[in-house]
């Protein structure tokens, strides 16, 4: 049977695995007392979750877990790549502003891709969390989830870290720059 569209090769699918482990092996100060096994055991049952994370891994977010909720049973995977996703970038905050843009309008935004790829973008309080794990985006900037109230007045909320500390702060929706992009965050139950 060939692979649907939302589906990996077992090829693609053993090398996703040995990507994630050794990723997850060499920064364990990411998941302190988390046991590769069980995760692994976890993707292999769901085929559409390893889709997702190929996904993140080929458009350059270096997906690695950084939580895991007790209460639940989920691991939290969230792109960990130095910098905001290369293959994510040059985007706008959403589909409204990318309609209202007239002219040099970006290839997506960043809320449609991050639907498109299964993921949800990383909140202010999720953000901060990572950077207090190591500095992300030092050169860069990422989209975050942008509180309603910001979003209907024409904004939308990004972070990034400079001077040795991380800032969050607005810009116009429609607004896309090449150094921002975002960081998506994957729950596996």
């Amino acid at each position: 049977m060939a692979p649907t569209k939302k589906e990996l090769t077992p090829e693609q699918r053993d090398e996703l695995l040995n990507t994630l482990r050794e990723r997850f092996e060499k920064n364990m100060h990411r998941h302190k007392g988390l046991d590769w096994r069980e995760i692994q055991a976890k993707l292999e049952a769901k085929p559409g979750k390893l889709w997702i994370l190929d996904e993140m891994e080929v458009t350059g977010g270096e997906p690695d877990i950084v939580g895991y909720d007790n209460k639940s049973a989920t691991y939290m995977f969230v792109d960990c790549a130095a910098e905001s996703p290369k293959g994510r970038r040059s985007l706008c905050y959403d589909r409204v502003a990318l309609e209202s843009r007239k002219a040099h309008k970006p290839s997506n935004s960043a809320i449609d891709m991050a639907t498109e790829m299964g993921v949800d973008l990383l909140t202010e309080e999720q953000y901060l969390t990572l950077q207090q794990l190591e500095r992300f985006d030092t050169k860069t900037s990422s989209w975050l989830k942008t509180p309603d109230g910001v979003r209907k007045l024409g904004g939308a909320i990004f972070g990034d870290c400079r001077f040795g500390r991380v800032f969050v702060y607005h810009n116009g929706a429609d607004s896309y720059y090449g150094a921002r992009g975002f960081r998506g965050i994957l729950y596996l139950e």
